[in-house]
């Protein structure tokens, strides 16, 4: 994980409080104002995981069926609402689906002193 130092440097984006982003809970971040969600940050047993914003099944579809929606009802897993493949929320591993045993991309994250959220570009 980055120092708080090299989080402040151009090589990192601010997304936004930490503290935004309950437990279980997904957000995802459009850094570059493309008009989609790029990545995202799921909050998982209080650690922050940052993924990219791409089924590796379909060509690096797009996740979510609904703005921040990346996990299931019952909020354990990061679901592809295009096929419904299933992510575990640490580590990216797809347990179900067509793409099992494949992995989504992680996106490396790290929270300043103040609390802010950075992920690197």
């Amino acid at each position: 994980m980055a120092t708080t130092r090299e989080a402040r440097s151009p090589r990192w984006l601010r997304l936004c409080r930490a503290d935004e982003i309950g437990e279980a809970q997904s957000r995802g971040f459009d850094p570059d104002d493309e008009g989609q969600d790029s990545l995202f940050v799921v909050r998982w047993q209080g650690q922050l995981h940052g993924w990219r914003n791409a089924c590796p099944h379909v060509g690096g579809a797009p996740m979510a069926w609904r703005r921040d929606a990346y996990l299931n009802a019952e909020r354990t897993r990061i679901v592809c609402h295009a096929h419904g493949a299933e992510f575990m929320p640490d580590t990216g591993l797809c347990v179900q689906g067509p793409c099992r045993g494949e992995r989504l991309i992680n996106i490396e994250l790290v929270v300043d002193a103040d609390g802010e959220l950075f992920a690197k570009k």
